[in-house]
């Protein structure tokens, strides 16, 4: 399903659901190197190496650092879950 107004954003810890929000674009730090996902990406299933989870909303820009996981993104929506 599309997302009108950008990417849903889902950032999941063991602990808690650390985003779930609209988003402009997402930069991810996958283990075979650090990539951009932007509304309509392909679909897609990847590890991620430690380092930061980069967003904007709206003309801000925002980040938080990972150690390690997964993430899935599929029809303008990117779910990952991570160890912080």
């Amino acid at each position: 399903m599309k997302h009108k107004g950008g990417i849903l954003l889902n950032i999941l810890t063991p602990e808690k659901n650390l985003a779930g929000h609209m988003v402009g674009q997402v930069k991810l730090p996958g283990t075979a190197g650090e990539f951009t996902v932007l509304s309509g990406h392909a679909p897609l299933i990847t590890s991620l190496t430690e380092g930061d989870i980069i967003f904007t909303e709206g003309e801000t820009s925002k980040s938080v650092h990972i150690r390690s996981g997964f993430a899935e993104v599929q029809n303008d929506t990117v779910s990952a879950c991570v160890e912080i």
